[in-house]
């Protein structure tokens, strides 16, 4: 029985090499189509995959080579043109399906020649002005495929993909404007991607490709494929990193920070795969631009410019915050050359501006924000900015010593004391400065002194911290944040 399928198979082969062989001496009409469509729906199966010849594919191969002749010259009329489409992505479906769980057809397909044709042919129909720019839809993304199904799993057709594609037919398949398109194009750089191909990406000249994928990050949020490629392989190259983050704009940088952001959040294993030095270059990158955010109370921010720069600031702090919580890998930036001084005096600043007059940073008391009948447009581009930045000299000054003595010596104490009060525009701000707090006195005399000190001579206000459920005790020498008890 099993001879018997088997030569049933062989003379199937034998047929349909011979039909695709007539296509090649004749001129092209329907019937061509349906034989096309008989081989893809043979090498659906399994068995008939494995059993079919060199000859077969040879036939094939010049099938494709002659069509993409044909529509290079432009000289036939619409409705032949059509028909040629239609051939041109029969037989990118039939490559397709004979890569499928099948290293020889893959290698097969690849030493005959497959990929230069199929890439010379996916490049002029993703530049050619057509009449019927619709028409070409269908076999751009039938060869895409092909594409990703020859690459899964096989290493030499991977790199083979990568030398003759990148950086910029990979680049136009992106750009394509057709979603379906791109998405396909996603995944053939995703399943080609290595660490070599991503740090090719880095180079000035090639720059522009890793840029359009953020691009689509930020405008195509549901593309999965460029998410991943972000996430798997983006975030875990500094040079790269710090190549893109030069070259994108204010929102693409913001969407950089918020897929990074989303990442720290998303592992639970101490190792996320973001390299230290991208962490540095996060850190330095806020030292050097967050005075920007300072901007804002002058009403600067309705510069779109300036906005989007404090936008991303915001964004930086965000990041730094996550990094320092939680993250043991990233606890070197304790010891950042100037981190926290940048830290504390930006608070300072703030908190001062402020004070000073009704702005963007005074605190406020309105909370419909948060009951879901407040306008959305009025929300404040800095909600909980000033909050984080007590939450990262907190994260600064956990179990560290000379970091805690830099906060006393900056007069940062006093500061973090007087925001412990309600704000709406900084939800939590009372909590974070009370763990800030709490790690600025843990095991730390002088600081302890301090704000002993303070509360005999009035400056520190206990109130808001009362309000919250917390006492200020002094216990054996040292100052405690306890509790409040029900009955008192």
């Amino acid at each position: 029985m099993k001879q018997a399928n088997m030569a049933a198979v062989t003379n199937s082969n034998m047929d349909l090499s011979a039909s695709i062989a007539g296509i090649l001496n004749e001129k092209h009409c329907a019937e061509h189509l349906r034989t096309l469509k008989t081989f893809t729906t043979a090498l659906r199966d399994r068995e008939y995959r494995d059993a079919v010849e060199e000859q077969a594919f040879s036939r094939l191969l010049g099938v494709l080579i002659g069509l993409s002749d044909e529509l290079q010259t432009a000289g036939g009329d619409e409705g032949s043109v059509a028909l040629q489409l239609q051939l041109v992505a029969e037989c990118f479906r039939a490559q397709r399906n004979s890569c499928v769980q099948s290293t020889r057809n893959q290698s097969l397909l690849r030493e005959l020649g497959f990929v230069d044709v199929t890439l010379k042919l996916l490049s002029f129909l993703q530049t050619t002005t057509l009449e019927s720019r619709d028409s070409i839809f269908e076999p751009l993304r039938c060869g895409i495929q092909f594409l990703g199904n020859l690459a899964v799993g096989n290493q030499i057709c991977k790199d083979d993909i990568w030398q003759q594609s990148f950086p910029n037919l990979l680049l136009q398949l992106l750009s394509a404007d057709d979603e379906k398109t791109v998405s396909y194009a996603s995944m053939v750089l995703h399943t080609c991607l290595d660490e070599a191909k991503v740090e090719e990406l880095s180079e000035p000249q090639n720059i522009k490709l890793a840029l359009r994928v953020m691009e689509l990050c930020r405008t195509q949020p549901d593309l999965d494929w460029t998410v991943l490629i972000a996430t798997q392989h983006f975030l875990k190259s500094s040079a790269l990193v710090e190549s893109m983050y030069s070259g994108m704009s204010q929102h693409e940088r913001v969407t950089l920070l918020e897929l990074l952001f989303a990442q720290l959040r998303e592992e639970d294993s101490e190792e996320c795969g973001v390299p230290f030095s991208v962490a540095r270059f996060l850190a330095n990158s806020f030292q050097k631009d967050c005075g920007t955010v300072l901007t804002l109370a002058t009403g600067s921010a309705s510069n779109d410019e300036v906005l989007q720069e404090a936008l991303t600031v915001i964004s930086l702090l965000d990041v730094l915050c996550e990094m320092t919580s939680d993250h043991r890998q990233f606890m070197f930036l304790q010891d950042h050359p100037d981190l926290l001084v940048t830290t504390v005096e930006l608070l300072e600043q703030v908190h001062a501006i402020g004070k000073a007059s009704k702005n963007i940073f005074s605190a406020a008391q309105n909370f419909s924000c948060f009951s879901g009948d407040g306008d959305p447009s009025s929300h404040s581009p800095v909600i909980s900015f000033k909050a984080h930045l007590i939450r990262l000299i907190g994260n600064l000054c956990h179990s560290h010593t000379n970091n805690q003595n830099k906060v006393r010596e900056l007069e940062g104490i006093p500061l973090i004391l007087d925001n412990c009060n309600i704000d709406s525009n900084n939800p939590f701000i009372s909590q974070w400065a009370i763990f800030t707090i709490r790690n600025l006195l843990e095991h730390n005399t002088q600081n302890q002194e301090l704000v002993a000190d303070l509360e005999r001579r009035g400056p520190a206000d206990y109130s808001a911290l009362r309000e919250l459920g917390f006492l200020v005790e002094e216990r054996d020498g040292s100052l405690l944040l306890k509790p409040v008890r029900k009955d008192s």
